[in-house]
């Protein structure tokens, strides 16, 4: 298209296939199709969508709650009203109070599965669209347009909501226009966006210490007066914008006992560990441990929480860590940050995402094998923007691949299985990934092509052995051996790089006697820091040479804003200039 002249038509073209694939991936069947009486996530999405249309708002969180009673929070319930609606309008019978429950007319499916494609396409894919023109500003647009069809095809996302059924593109667009946001210094928007996502579901928490943690850092580094500014005004706005959310169960519109109903809703600690077979610390050590016969569910809870907090602190250390010294070192040359200067904090933040998210997917209480959607997101947007001889890129699609392999007991039981070859062969040949490739041997192509052949064997096996009656669920538990170690390997490695970003960017090391807001990289260096200068004799990574990185010998991946230089709007991307 570029040599025709038809640049114009790139990315509608690829935002058109991507929810012409969705709408045929939905073709097929979904979770609890045909198996009352519960049926299943695609029944508990309707069915919010009844209950919300006809009760009272008090009642939302009450009303028979053994019949998939809401458990989100209420901007969820919110969008469930407006969709049930809307669908009301169109045929009463899908959403009939109780006399609806299970129903599976080609109509009602229709337009169940159009709901997704249009929360999709308002929130989740201008958001993508967003990312690639404000932090991949200075690449090429065909390099953009190629990181914008690897998101756009991500499998692992594409079907849970188009296959399996749910609206997590929704938590995860609002998330990802909050960091888009906070690229563009627009810090209370991103904050806004942000208490949206957390306001839609709860598993959005999963970046809360990561976020947090940015938003604390950069009031550190703007120093005492414009850090304490921005703070108030974080707070005032994140309190606002939480009290708007829950003002229907507020006095005075409600008693305050009613905020009650929504929390225990919403935070179900009275489950158990885990549901379901998911790949984390949790059922992985339960094969051995049996933790419920060593502890008690209040034990297994703050123990989970202990470790959950144990596994994000290094992100979040870090963050804090590297805006003081930052702020230290801008302090020293008598320069003052400005909040309206683009941050040298920033790149830390996909990392920081990242090692959050991991921390809460593998060591938190009560998650499902579809939360692997949460890290997957920071960790395919640090795939966008590498090349496919860095380890990020090798990483990225080892993650993906796997997440997706993880799942696969719960696709199977959906009838997904035709969805999953197909989507995972499209994608890895979209993105130009060859899993059995050992043209370039490494350890980690080494791993890598190891796992792959480890879950093809396992799928080979369960389709030609069934397995022992003695242990019906051998499959799912091996599935959950294969997939956890290298989730954990994720999870390392991005505090790892977390480390080597901020040593390089000079937030780690000692005092420097160089102006640390002159000149900044941009978000996400690759992967060899060989040439930041972290053998100097001051111990740390020089600020002044991080612009010369790539006559360091350092390619400082485009995938990110121009920070401590001139920037400038042009075509609704931040450009480097």
């Amino acid at each position: 298209m570029h040599q025709e002249n038809m640049k114009a038509w790139v990315v509608p073209c690829l935002v058109l296939a991507a929810v012409w694939t969705k709408w045929a991936v939905g073709l097929g069947s979904y979770s609890g199709q045909g198996t009352p009486p519960m049926y299943g996530d695609y029944e508990a999405q309707r069915h919010w969508m009844e209950l919300t249309i006809h009760l009272p708002i008090r009642q939302w969180y009450t009303y028979d709650l053994q019949y998939w009673g809401l458990d989100y929070p209420p901007l969820t319930a919110y969008v469930s009203w407006l969709c049930g609606i809307l669908g009301s309008w169109i045929n009463p019978s899908w959403f009939a109070l109780d006399d609806s429950r299970g129903i599976e007319t080609p109509g009602s499916k229709v337009f169940m599965r159009i709901s997704v494609l249009v929360l999709d396409a308002l929130i989740y894919i201008p958001a993508l669209v967003m990312f690639t023109r404000v932090w991949q500003g200075s690449r090429s647009s065909r390099r953009q347009e190629l990181a914008l069809a690897g998101l756009l095809f991500q499998p692992a996302l594409m079907i849970i909501d188009s296959g399996h059924f749910q609206y997590n593109s929704v938590m995860l667009g609002l998330t990802l226009l909050a960091v888009n946001f906070f690229a563009l210094e627009r810090d209370l928007l991103g904050a806004i966006c942000f208490v949206l996502s957390l306001g839609f579901k709860q598993m959005a928490l999963y970046y809360a210490p990561a976020i947090g943690g940015y938003l604390l850092a950069k009031c550190l580094y703007l120093g005492p007066t414009a850090g304490s500014r921005l703070f108030i005004r974080l707070a005032l706005v994140t309190i606002a914008s939480f009290i708007l959310l829950f003002l229907p169960f507020l006095p005075p519109l409600a008693p305050i006992s009613a905020i009650l109903h929504p929390i225990t809703r919403i935070f179900p600690f009275n489950r158990g560990l885990f549901e379901d077979k998911v790949a984390n610390f949790w059922c992985a050590t339960n094969v051995v441990l049996k933790w419920r016969f060593w502890a008690s569910q209040g034990v297994l809870v703050k123990l989970s929480a202990a470790l959950t907090a144990l596994g994000f602190l290094p992100a979040v250390v870090t963050l804090l860590y590297s805006g003081y010294k930052f702020q230290v070192t801008t302090s020293s040359n008598d320069t003052k940050a400005k909040p309206d200067q683009p941050t040298p904090l920033l790149p830390l933040l996909p990392y920081a995402l990242l090692t959050s998210s991991l921390s809460f997917f593998l060591l938190s209480f009560q998650v499902h094998e579809k939360t692997v959607l949460v890290p997957l997101l920071p960790m395919t947007l640090l795939l966008s923007g590498s090349s496919p001889d860095e380890q990020t890129f090798q990483l990225g699609m080892l993650m993906n691949n796997v997440a997706v392999f993880s799942m696969w007991p719960l696709l199977k039981r959906d009838g997904l299985g035709v969805q999953y070859a197909v989507l995972l062969a499209i994608w890895n040949r979209l993105v130009g990934y060859n899993p059995f490739d050992l043209s370039k041997r490494s350890l980690l192509r080494l791993l890598s092509v190891a796992t792959y052949s480890v879950c093809v064997a396992l799928h080979v096996a369960e389709f030609v052995f069934a397995p022992p009656a003695r242990l019906p669920d051998i499959y799912p538990v091996l599935n959950v051996l294969v997939s956890t170690p290298i989730f954990a390997l994720v999870w390392l490695w991005s505090i790892k790089r977390g480390v080597e970003v901020s040593w390089a960017l000079g937030g780690l090391g000692s005092r420097s006697s160089n102006n640390a807001s002159t000149k900044k990289p941009s978000p996400f260096p690759s992967d060899d820091l060989s040439g930041v200068g972290l053998g100097s004799a001051d111990g740390s990574a020089r600020v002044n040479e991080i612009s010369s990185l790539r006559a360091a010998g350092m390619r400082t991946m485009s995938l990110g804003v121009a920070q401590g230089r001139r920037r400038k709007v042009r075509s609704g991307s931040v450009d480097i200039h």
